[in-house]
């Protein structure tokens, strides 16, 4: 039995997000909380939302056992860019790309 919690359209680079999540991947949960609380990244305090939310979901739609819980599966996929301008020398614009990420976060049971 696995729960998911998925973050979607968060306004961070999805290269930024992975590196964090790279860290937590394979990890029991309270080690997880405790590298994510440790870690100066603001992609740390978004994750770490997502795998409270995970956990509840395990908790309270599967009955899993919270202590026993493992980070199985953490990947982030790219969402949707927004396209903004910004003025240039000589009459140009120049795009900004800023990149938007989809986190998803897996608990499961340590067997």
């Amino acid at each position: 039995m696995e729960a998911r919690a998925i973050a979607k359209y968060v306004r961070m680079s999805p290269i930024k997000v992975g590196a964090v999540l790279d860290l937590i991947r394979g990890k029991n949960v309270k080690e997880a909380f405790a590298i994510l609380q440790y870690t100066p990244r603001e992609a740390a305090v978004v994750i770490n939302k997502v795998l409270k939310s995970a956990v509840a979901n395990a908790e309270n739609n599967f009955a899993l056992d919270t202590d026993k819980l493992v980070v199985s599966e953490a990947y982030v996929g790219q969402g949707p860019t927004l396209k903004r301008f910004r003025p240039h020398a000589q009459g140009r614009a120049f795009r900004i790309n800023k990149k938007t990420s989809h986190i998803t976060i897996v608990v499961k049971e340590r067997a």
